[in-house]
């Protein structure tokens, strides 16, 4: 199945599903879809978010980030939208790159390290997390989970997903890959160019820009691993911090399997 959907202005918008599970029934397409913000959706790309069927957005953005790009919405749009204002002790990405002595692609790297160890814990994340996983299971619909780019943040709860339904961790990291798409890797360089010097002054050469837009098969080995560090698996984060309890796994096994 093709897994990317062409949009005109949302980016990596792709379907979760589709892959061959633990069990045999495979993931329903059609159900859980990822991408990039919306702020940039035209009134097709809305007609055609409509039409397949969305109605539940997940949004991980920080406030901050809502503000500088708003969420568009089609006409009539009545479905939930999961978000949250929760702040933490963390850096934001935009004061850390301002903040830096050198903005390179080893500084790109580093950071990515860093966000995936600790973002399974922060607070802001674990509520937006648990109330994802209780709207996949508790609601009707389909549901696109998005942040700024959709690749950190929806990268880890799509594979927290994955996980859920038994997709191997091979296509697992296939998925998250797809992410590096080369066709949109020049436009989503030309952006962040723009972005980084307009938000910080800073400039940052080719080779920053693309270790910036891309994700790394280590970044997510390294999320899920500190996971399993800490509690011992993946299945006991999911419980004991996430909420996803036997009864509502059971739940989304329901709505994401065939």
């Amino acid at each position: 199945m093709t897994r990317h959907i062409a949009f005109d202005g949302i980016e990596n918008f792709r379907d979760l599903g589709g892959y061959d599970t633990a069990c045999g029934r495979g993931m329903k397409a059609g159900v859980v879809y990822r991408s990039a913000n919306h702020g940039q959706a035209t009134e097709a790309d809305l007609a055609k978010m409509r039409d397949l069927g969305i109605t539940t957005i997940v949004d991980l953005r920080r406030r901050r980030e809502r503000d500088r790009e708003p969420s568009r919405r089609w006409p009539g749009f009545a479905g939930q939208v999961i978000e949250n204002d929760i702040e933490g002790v963390e850096t934001d990405w935009v004061e850390g790159l301002a903040a830096a002595e050198r903005i390179d692609a080893d500084w790109f790297r580093a950071d990515s390290m860093g966000f995936y160890r600790e973002a399974p814990h922060q607070p802001r994340h674990v509520d937006l997390f648990r109330r994802y996983f209780r709207a996949l299971g508790e609601t009707d619909g389909a549901l696109v989970v998005h942040c700024a780019a959709g690749k950190d943040r929806t990268g880890l709860i799509c594979a927290l997903t994955h996980h859920i339904a038994g997709v191997h961790r091979d296509d697992t990291l296939a998925d998250y890959l797809l992410t590096n798409n080369e066709d949109r890797m020049s436009a989503r360089m030309d952006f962040l160019r723009g972005y980084i010097l307009d938000l910080t002054g800073r400039h940052v050469d080719d080779a920053g820009l693309r270790q910036a837009v891309s994700v790394d098969t280590d970044y997510l080995d390294h999320g899920l691993a500190a996971i399993s560090e800490s509690h011992g698996g993946i299945d006991r984060y999911l419980e004991e911090v996430l909420e996803v309890d036997s009864g509502l796994r059971g739940k989304i096994e329901a709505r994401i399997l065939r």
